[in-house]
C-alpha cells in the first residue's frame, strides 16, 4: 500500500508530524504550512526534508491544494480567538480567517482527504466555528468524534487540557462506537485499549478566580491534617494530592534533564518576593504539573509549574508565617527551596516530543518556552491518529 500523502496545517514546530511518526503508519508529510518564521525554523532543522510553506493558507490556491492529491490534514487552528480568558471573537477574529478558509475550500478539492484531526484549546467546542466545521464535515460525507483530552490520561504527569476532533469519511466506520458527547478519554476499540477511563482526566489546575485569589490560608488546615501556607483553597489541595497518590501516572522525574544547570533557571528575587504565595511549586516525585503556556519563564502567574530543586528541603519550612518576615527574610526562606523553572528540554519530554527532537541553536530560551507554550501533546496525537486509521467494527452513532 502506498504512504499515506498528509497536509500539515498550521505546522508549529512539528507536533503533529512528531506524533504521526510516532503511530507508526506509512505516511508522508507533502506539505507543511506555517506563517509563524521561528516555528518554521525549528520545523526545518527536525524535518529538512520536507516541504515547507512559509505563507498564510488563505494564501494557497484551491490548484495547489489540489496538486498535493493529500489522504489526510493534521491542523492545529490559532487557538486565540477561542480562548477561555480571551476575547472569544470566534469567527470575527481576524486568527480565525484561514480556517474558515479551509472549511470553505474543503468541499471544492477534487479529492476529498478521508481522514482530518483537529486540534485546538478547551472553548472551541462551544464556538460559532466549531459549528460551521461540523455542518462542513456532515455535508462533506465525514463521521466524526470529539474529544476533550489531558496527558494525564495517558499517565502524564502534566495537564493539558485540549479539544481534538477526529473525522473519516463515511466509507470506512470507525473501530469504536461514535457519539455526539464529546469523550473525555480515549474509548474501547474492539482491539486494544488505548487508554485510561475518563476519571483519570486532570483538569487544568492553574485558572485562580478572584475570590480565591483574595483568600489568604495560611496556615489554615486542609484535607487529612495537610496545611494550606499559599494562595490554596482545600478542595485545590486536595485535588493536588490526589494526583500526586494516582500510581498510574508517571512521576516528574522521569521527564527531568539530569545535571542542569540550576542558576540560570531559577526564579529571580523579585519573582519570588512577588508571587510567592501563588506559586505552584511540584517536587520531581510528583506525579502533576499545570499547563505551560507561551509566557513561561518570562511571566510567573498562570504560566505553568515551577520546580522545587532541593528535594530535602520541607516546604512548610519556607512558607510558615512568611506574611510577618522582612523581605530579606523571605528572600533567605524561599531561596532555600531552589525554585527553578523547567527547561525547554523538559517541557519537550512532557510534550512527547522524541529525544531526536531539538532547536537550532539561535533559537533563545525563551523563544523555545513560548513555541513550546503554542504546541501540543505528541503522544495524544499518535494514539488519536491510530484511532482514526484502526479498522474498523459496524458501529452506528449515538445521539444521546
Amino acid at each position: 500500500m502506498a504512504p499515506l500523502r498528509v497536509l500539515e496545517l498550521y505546522s508549529g514546530i512539528g507536533g503533529m508530524h512528531c506524533g504521526l511518526a510516532e503511530c507508526g503508519v506509512s505516511a508522508e508529510v507533502v506539505a507543511a504550512v506555517d506563517v509563524n518564521t521561528t516555528a518554521n525554523e525549528v520545523y526545518k532543522h527536525n524535518f529538512p526534508n520536507t516541504p515547507l510553506w512559509p505563507k498564510s493558507i488563505e494564501g494557497i490556491s484551491l490548484k495547489e491544494l489540489d496538486s498535493l492529491s493529500f489522504d489526510m490534514i493534521l491542523m492545529s487552528p490559532p487557538c486565540q480567538p477561542f480562548t477561555r480568558i480571551g476575547l472569544q471573537g470566534d469567527v470575527s477574529d481576524p486568527r480565525a480567517k484561514s480556517f474558515l478558509y479551509v472549511l470553505e475550500i474543503l468541499p471544492r478539492l477534487r479529492k476529498t482527504p478521508s481522514y482530518i484531526l483537529l486540534e485546538n484549546v478547551k472553548g472551541f467546542e462551544s464556538s460559532e466555528a466549531r459549528d460551521t466545521m461540523i455542518r462542513t464535515l456532515e455535508s462533506c460525507g465525514y463521521i466524526y468524534q470529539e474529544f476533550l483530552l489531558s496527558p494525564p490520561c495517558l499517565g502524564i504527569p502534566n495537564s493539558r487540557l485540549r479539544y481534538f476532533l477526529i473525522a473519516k469519511l463515511q466509507a470506512e466506520q470507525f473501530a469504536f462506537q461514535t457519539t455526539n458527547k464529546i469523550l473525555e478519554a480515549f474509548p474501547c476499540t474492539n482491539t486494544s485499549e488505548l487508554g485510561r477511563s475518563s476519571s483519570a482526566l486532570c483538569s487544568e489546575g492553574n485558572v485562580q478566580t478572584d475570590a480565591d485569589q483574595k483568600r489568604l490560608l495560611s496556615p489554615n488546615q486542609g484535607p487529612e491534617g495537610a496545611f494550606l501556607y499559599k494562595l490554596e483553597t482545600a478542595e485545590e489541595l486536595e485535588r493536588k494530592m490526589n494526583q500526586d497518590n494516582d500510581p498510574s501516572v508517571q512521576r516528574l522525574q522521569d521527564f527531568l534533564e539530569e545535571n542542569v544547570e540550576i542558576s540560570q533557571y531559577l526564579l529571580p528575587p523579585k519573582s519570588l518576593l512577588r508571587y510567592a504565595l501563588i506559586l505552584d511549586i511540584v517536587k520531581p516525585t510528583c506525579r502533576r504539573s499545570t499547563c505551560f503556556t507561551k509566557g513561561y519563564g518570562h511571566y510567573v502567574e498562570g504560566t505553568g509549574s515551577i520546580l522545587q530543586a532541593a528535594a530535602d528541603v520541607e516546604i512548610s519550612s519556607a512558607y510558615n508565617s512568611l506574611e510577618t518576615l522582612s523581605d530579606e527574610e523571605k528572600l533567605d526562606k524561599l531561596s532555600a527551596l531552589q525554585l527553578r523553572y523547567f527547561t525547554p528540554r523538559e517541557i519537550a519530554n512532557l510534550h512527547g516530543f522524541p529525544a531526536a527532537f531539538g532547536f537550532p541553536d539561535k533559537i533563545t530560551t525563551k523563544q523555545r518556552y513560548r513555541l513550546l507554550g503554542n504546541s501540543l501533546n505528541v503522544h495524544i496525537v499518535a494514539k488519536l491518529i491510530a484511532l482514526m486509521l484502526q479498522a474498523p467494527a459496524a458501529r452506528h452513532r449515538v445521539t444521546s
